[in-house]
């Protein structure tokens, strides 16, 4: 009887651990769930941005994936040099794409006569979320400038309405650039990199500029200033310059920043503020308006002057093909200028000529 009486206490506590056992494990079961949850919530929102940019290329259509995961200052001043100096760049979709501008301006620096160091030191702008998803995956040193004011995904025809709104959205960043203290290259991504231009820019000159014709001299303003390449010391003087000419665009309605530069550089304002300007010389920094012949001192080309996308691939590509022909050369050979570029071939130097023509035209 006592026998008995103990196995029926013994079930009884079996089936009571049991029951407690179960009802424990339900409250783990659902707890896991909802931690589950929580880690996943965070992991997507603190990971969709960098790490699967980088691991699926997939979401380069994912909204998500196109805001600045730091503050313009750290990007800027991970990206500088000792003295501060940045090399910046725009970009929206049209050419952002694979195998399409970017794609070749980025091969320039690495097949460029010791060139490939300054893509530790370049930032690229970018217009549009995608070109901001795009250059996550193919650089460093990204930062999105996308406007709720304005779509600047397409390719921006030369002189609509938000082509000239693409233009002064990148006066007025660099404006920003230079009160943050940093002294900038800019350069359009169309500009093939060959060889360091820093030997050849003024150290005492406040802002530096590329030119579609040069006419010799590098104070001289009949030269034809371009906006895809310049550079420009942080000071008070240059600050105050990129205001006004930023400002002058009411001045001048309807006008490019170019077309407005070529206004403002004689204004008495510049003398004012005692802004000393340069004008660089084609033969270290040519386009296909005024190419550099000699191969052997170029810097930069730019596929300026040129209408229409499939125009402007077509020559980049020959251009970066003249370059490699160039390397391969004994060293006897190139000092022989043997040499030149084969282009422009598709491109037209004539929208300088006629530049009322309504032929649409990608940014020159």
């Amino acid at each position: 009887m006592l026998q008995e009486s103990k196995t029926i206490h013994l079930r009884r506590a079996v089936a009571a651990s049991f029951f407690f056992a179960t009802v424990s494990l339900s409250c783990l079961v659902l707890l896991g769930d909802v931690d589950s949850h929580r880690f996943l919530s965070s992991f997507h929102s603190s990971y969709s941005l960098s790490g699967f940019t980088r691991i699926f290329p997939s979401v380069y259509n994912d909204p998500v994936a196109t805001s600045n995961e730091y503050p313009l200052e750290k990007i800027l001043n991970d990206a500088a040099m000792k003295d501060r100096t940045v090399i910046l760049t725009t970009l929206n979709e049209a050419w952002a794409t694979p195998n399409s501008v970017i794609d070749l301006f980025l091969e320039s620096f690495r097949i460029g006569d010791r060139t490939s160091t300054f893509l530790n030191h370049l930032v690229i702008i970018a217009l549009d979320q995608k070109a901001f998803a795009r250059c996550q995956v193919i650089h460093t040193h990204c930062f999105s400038l996308v406007s709720e004011e304005a779509d600047f995904h397409e390719e921006a025809y030369f002189m609509t309405p938000r082509y000239l709104m693409m233009m002064w959205k990148r006066i007025d960043f660099l404006r920003t650039v230079l009160e943050m203290g940093y002294n900038f290259v800019f350069t359009d991504a169309d500009i093939m990199w060959f060889r360091d231009p820093f030997p050849q820019f003024d150290l005492h000159a406040d802002f530096q500029i590329a030119c579609d014709h040069f006419t010799g001299g590098f104070d001289d303003v009949q030269n034809r200033p371009n906006g895809g390449f310049n550079y420009v010391k942080s000071n008070n003087r240059s600050i105050e310059f990129y205001k006004f000419w930023y400002s002058s665009r009411e001045t001048y309605p309807g006008y490019h920043d170019q077309d407005v530069l070529n206004f403002i550089k004689v204004h008495p304002f510049i003398t004012d503020i005692g802004l000393k300007m340069r004008f660089l010389d084609t033969t270290n920094f040519g386009g296909l308006c005024e190419p550099s012949r000699d191969l052997n001192q170029v810097c930069t080309m730019h596929a300026n002057c040129c209408l229409g996308m499939d125009s402007k691939l077509h020559d980049l590509r020959i251009m970066l093909q003249d370059w490699k022909h160039y390397l391969s050369l004994p060293p006897s050979l190139k000092r022989l200028s043997v040499v030149s570029w084969r282009v422009p071939q598709k491109c037209s130097i004539e929208s300088l000529l006629h530049p009322n023509s309504t032929e649409k035209s990608v940014e020159e």
